[in-house]
């Protein structure tokens, strides 16, 4: 077998090391819950917005329609970065949480994630009662 170019400016990718005959077998999700590699077919999809749930958008009655606008849910079956965080609004009591690697949007979760909400509008969907955290706290 003929020695391995390798070039010096390409970055070796899990499951890289082995044969390529026996790359599937060993890993076959040599890239689940990396946050590189191909994009996700969370970002070829359109995020929907609570908004557009019609269960979220009567759940969350006190939040205007601009602000339900504004707060993006996963699609089912897109995977979670890991080591971002995430607030499910099907268990509010869960709280917010740091995804695994191993995470993926399913059926009964409605996902949203922190990174792309506003810090004000994330603090009124995970229950924060601040005044100052919510924006609301009057100028003295």
């Amino acid at each position: 077998m003929p020695p391995r170019q390798t070039n010096p400016a390409r970055i070796m990718q899990p499951g890289e090391q082995h044969p390529p005959e026996w790359r599937g077998d060993i890993n076959p999700d040599r890239l689940a819950g990396q946050n590189v590699g191909p994009a996700s077919k969370q970002e070829e999809k359109a995020l929907r917005t609570a908004a557009d749930i019609k269960d979220l958008h009567r759940r969350y009655s006190g939040l205007a329609d601009d602000d339900l606008r504004q707060i993006p849910v996963l699609p089912e079956g897109a995977r979670l970065d890991q080591g971002s965080v995430y607030f499910d609004l099907n268990d509010v009591d869960r709280g917010e949480f740091v995804a695994t690697g191993d995470m993926a949007a399913g059926p009964e979760h409605y996902y949203v994630p922190k990174s792309e909400v506003d810090y004000q509008l994330w603090n009124r969907l995970i229950g924060v009662r601040n005044e100052e955290r919510l924006g609301l706290a009057s100028e003295r």
